[in-house]
């Protein structure tokens, strides 16, 4: 995966986090939201290449690897919560 520089990993990292919070109706705050996005970039990017799928790389393929974990550690936070 290309690099995207540490102001763009916050900032697509912040909108993915953002966006699977809406999606999966979460209310944790922009702060858990951009740390949700970027650690999830990371789990669903660990997961896809564990499972021989091709990951996209540049700015879409981050954005989407971590809406994907994003959403995937907000399931289980919810889960976790229960």
């Amino acid at each position: 995966m290309e690099s995207v520089g540490w102001l763009g990993l916050i900032i697509i990292g912040g909108l993915a986090g953002w966006l699977a919070g809406k999606l999966m109706d979460t209310r944790y705050g922009i702060i858990l939201n951009i740390i949700l996005g970027i650690a999830g970039s990371v789990v669903a990017t660990g997961l896809l290449v564990a499972l021989h799928v091709g990951v996209p790389g540049g700015r879409l393929g981050f954005f989407i690897t971590g809406f994907i974990g994003a959403c995937i550690l907000i399931f289980l936070a919810k889960v976790a919560r229960r």
